[in-house]
């Protein structure tokens, strides 16, 4: 009687667990795409850069194009959220997961990234960010069709994993990385440069069916570069697709380690 009464407990247990997963699935809201933008602040981006990325991207966010890239989508409305990186473990969350459903929302989103100042952080860990972005999707209360990490930065990885395997974890999850090298001259640390860092981040950091880098080469052309990517991302198109203009790059077999050598010949032990 007892083993009969267990069995009809753990019966109830199990039709409770479905049904509260169940109605968890059902509470996450349907979007087109959940995106992760990811923003390099380590310390070789001086004050200006740092303020010239979060103007870029607000006003990118609540430009004409992106707003109707959103509301021309299957559903209408995408998720998104907001970080800036540095080292390994250095991850700062600006704007959260949020709904963009138009221009209102947009412009909401566009404020508070200007609500307050970026400040920079040491190192420069791109499979950190990875990492971490990726970690961000489980649990977010949304549902879309597509999962993609939009990254940026001005130098290759000098800290954590190597980027490659944080990729292919990333990508093996059914997540696209995008990247937007930053390849101006403006900023710190001069021995970070890569003069072909849109090879580095094609060939080492971008992953996914529908992958692909736009470099941006002038700091007065981020903000479209930001705007042309987004509309590009939302759309789930190549920029070749598009007839945007790609930088050319070079031949494969880059080496992925660079930015750990470079650190290990001025520093030692790169992590």
């Amino acid at each position: 009687m007892h083993r009969r009464l267990d069995l009809v407990a753990l019966g109830l247990a199990a039709a409770l667990a479905q049904g509260v997963a169940g109605a968890v699935a059902a509470a996450e809201i349907a979007v087109d795409v959940e995106l992760v933008l990811a923003v390099d602040v380590s310390r070789s981006m001086t004050p200006r850069e740092l303020e010239i990325q979060r103007r870029g991207y607000a006003e990118a966010l609540a430009s004409r194009e992106v707003v109707e890239a959103i509301e021309t989508g299957g559903h209408g409305r995408i998720a998104l959220t907001y970080i800036e990186w540095a080292g390994a473990s250095l991850h700062n969350v600006v704007v959260d997961w949020t709904l963009i459903g138009g221009r209102a929302d947009a412009e909401v989103v566009a404020r508070r990234l200007t609500a307050t100042e970026p400040s920079s952080m040491q190192r420069t860990s791109i499979s950190g960010a990875i990492d971490f972005a990726a970690s961000r999707f489980e649990g977010n209360g949304f549902a879309g069709l597509r999962r993609v990490i939009d990254i940026s930065g001005d130098g290759p990885n000098n800290a954590g994993r190597p980027v490659t395997r944080a990729r292919d974890d990333a990508v093996a999850q059914g997540i696209v990385i995008n990247g937007l090298p930053l390849m101006t001259r403006e900023g710190l640390g001069a021995q970070w440069h890569l003069d072909d860092l849109d090879v580095y981040y094609r060939e080492c950091v971008i992953g996914g069916p529908t992958a692909f880098m736009l470099p941006v080469l002038e700091w007065e052309h981020f903000q479209q570069a930001v705007r042309n990517k987004l509309v590009l991302e939302l759309a789930g198109r190549r920029p070749e697709a598009a007839g945007a203009a790609v930088h050319p790059v070079a031949a494969t077999g880059y080496d992925c380690l660079i930015g750990e050598k470079i650190w290990e010949n001025l520093y030692g032990d790169w992590n």
